[in-house]
């Protein structure tokens, strides 16, 4: 086991399956104990223990992140975190006369204002310690339009954009902040959606989807010491996908 990560400590939001469940076992792997964010316990317990299992050290927190307080909760009980992978998101797909105001306000409140509030809480201690890493978890449509996927991708656009704002922010204190773009990736959360998937997959230069580990390596990547000198940076782990068919 690489212990590059030995004696830090990262939360990991979103990590009860598909790529953060992937992220926090790599994170884990490479020896940093990991705080699982979810909302399911039964899943977050199982993550928990696989981690265990492998040798590693995890824990558990619930918390509802379309909830402000909720997420001031969890990064109260997180404690100071080395690592913050801000990885959970929503996707509902649709055309935009479709769409109702609780489907917009929860993708906003979930892509961007609950990454902003986890942040806004725990960076600063980063900082006053004079390092950390910061890896938001993005998409290919934040930069590329995509029919129907506005909201998501118009969220994902704006954590890309606070991914830079904040790699200037907390530079000077020694906290990196990148993101990386996901493209077409085999999750539970695409599972229901196999032909549509075929079809983006297409689009890529390696036509073929992306198997969660592979995003979670890129994202592990950026938080390790082996990208020290990166930050501000958004990292595509698209497979060459240049585009996605409507």
């Amino acid at each position: 086991m690489a212990t590059s990560l030995a004696g830090s400590t990262a939360l990991v939001t979103g990590a009860t399956s598909g790529i953060g469940r992937e992220i926090a076992l790599q994170l884990a792997q490479r020896g940093a104990e990991v705080v699982v964010q979810g909302r399911d316990a039964e899943r977050g317990a199982k993550t928990v223990r696989d981690i265990e299992n492998a040798g590693g050290k995890a824990g558990f927190v619930t918390a509802d992140l379309n909830v402000a307080d909720d997420v001031r909760r969890l990064a109260t009980e997180a404690g100071p975190v080395d690592i913050l992978i801000n990885n959970a998101g929503i996707y509902q797909f649709g055309p935009t006369v479709d769409t109702v105001d609780v489907t917009f306000d929860e993708h906003v409140n979930v892509n961007l204002r609950a990454p902003y509030i986890l942040v806004q809480q725990l960076v600063p201690a980063m900082a006053a310690r004079g390092s950390g890493a910061v890896v938001n978890v993005s998409t290919l449509a934040a930069s590329v339009a995509t029919r129907g996927a506005g909201i998501y991708g118009a969220t994902k656009a704006g954590l890309e954009q606070l991914t830079r704002v904040w790699a200037d922010e907390y530079g000077e204190s020694g906290v990196r902040v990148n993101a990386v773009a996901a493209g077409p990736t085999d999750t539970p959360g695409t599972a229901a959606m196999p032909e549509a998937l075929a079809t983006i997959a297409a689009t890529t230069a390696l036509k073929r989807v992306a198997d969660a580990s592979e995003i979670a390596s890129a994202v592990v990547f950026l938080a390790s010491p082996e990208a020290s000198y990166v930050t501000g940076a958004v990292l595509h782990a698209t497979g060459g996908q240049q585009g996605i068919a409507a």
